[in-house]
């Protein structure tokens, strides 16, 4: 398997890369983003590019994947919804639509967040914002597509969020994270978790498109870890 990964220096994105230069299966995991990860592994490649609406100038380094794993994402707070537009809905779009020239039998990962509202008319901007993105993407003709929609994420393994107010919050439920996930297991997730439920997903498909945090939780059982830390 080969795979694509967007916003790997994230929180998330972390996860998901760490999952994957873990897993077997995966050969080649190629990192696109405006930074380096930091990461060093015999089957990772790291594209820096400053401007990720330019991805087009790179095509030809993106073909030839079996996934990607968009998990490039922002906070809506103090944004207005034409910026948190560009960014949320605009660059996932041109990305995603690179790919589906590029690899049509792609599978297409996307990370939205639990509330998403693809009616596109609630009155929370990002939850139109994400919904009109997740329509968008669910036309478009890869071999499959998937909404990750997690709520209530675990960060692992000392991966952190870059989001001031994220890590705060995280910190203040770290000690009880654990005993919520055991407690309302639909309700938590971990970074571990997601990163499983994508490799999951591409190898094995899932019944349906959209994967709140108890589907990616099911997800992810289904695709053991490795047996041994990298």
């Amino acid at each position: 398997m080969k795979v694509l990964i967007f916003g790997a220096t994230g929180m998330v994105g972390q996860g998901v890369l760490r999952e994957c230069l873990r897993d077997r299966e995966v050969e080649q995991v190629v990192t696109v983003g405006r930074a380096a990860t930091g990461r060093t592994d015999p089957k990772l490649r790291e594209i820096v590019l400053a401007d990720l609406f330019a991805v087009q100038t790179i095509a030809g380094d993106l073909e030839g994947f079996d996934a990607c794993f968009f998990c490039l994402g922002v906070s809506a707070v103090g944004m207005s919804e034409a910026e948190y537009t560009r960014i949320t809905h605009d660059l996932t779009v041109t990305v995603a639509e690179l790919f589906a020239r590029l690899n049509p039998r792609m599978v297409f990962v996307y990370v939205t967040g639990t509330g998403t509202d693809i009616s596109e008319k609630g009155r929370f901007m990002w939850a139109r914002v994400k919904g009109r993105t997740e329509n968008d993407l669910r036309a478009m003709p890869f071999r499959a597509s998937y909404m990750f929609r997690p709520g209530f994420i675990q960060p692992l393994h000392g991966i952190v969020s870059k989001t001031g107010w994220y890590r705060a919050a995280y910190a203040v439920t770290a000690p009880i994270s654990g005993m919520l996930g055991r407690l309302f297991p639909g309700a938590v997730t971990t970074t571990a978790n997601v990163g499983r439920a994508m490799i999951g997903v591409v190898r094995d498909g899932y019944p349906k498109p959209v994967l709140e945090n108890a589907d990616i939780n099911r997800a992810a059982a289904l695709t053991p870890p490795a047996p041994a830390p990298r």
